[in-house]
């Protein structure tokens, strides 16, 4: 009876960590760039790596979008927006000349 040897492997791989500073460069040249896959390739990460980033990113904007303040903030701009565009109609119609 013939008893192969278990295959040796390099062990468990090890996660590579990367820092604040780097991730939002990556998203920045990603964002820059025409694709991300070339912003990857470029960074010699994994295109899948630089999606996930992303797709946090986005979440982080969505959460930040349901704070109650920033709900305020975009109401009172929008008002805001609208009374400046009433304004200018008004502007318009009493600075044409009397006949």
């Amino acid at each position: 009876m013939t008893q192969q040897a278990a295959p040796v492997g390099r062990g468990p791989k090890k996660r590579r960590t990367y820092d604040a500073a780097f991730k939002a460069e990556a998203l920045r040249l990603a964002s820059e760039s025409r694709s991300t896959r070339a912003a990857a390739r470029q960074l010699g990460i994994r295109e899948k790596l630089l999606y996930h980033w992303q797709a946090a990113e986005q979440v982080g904007s969505a959460e930040v979008a349901r704070d109650p303040q920033v709900k305020a903030l975009r109401a009172a701009n929008k008002r805001l927006a609208q009374e400046v565009k009433i304004l200018k109609k008004a502007l318009a119609i009493f600075s044409q000349p009397i006949p």
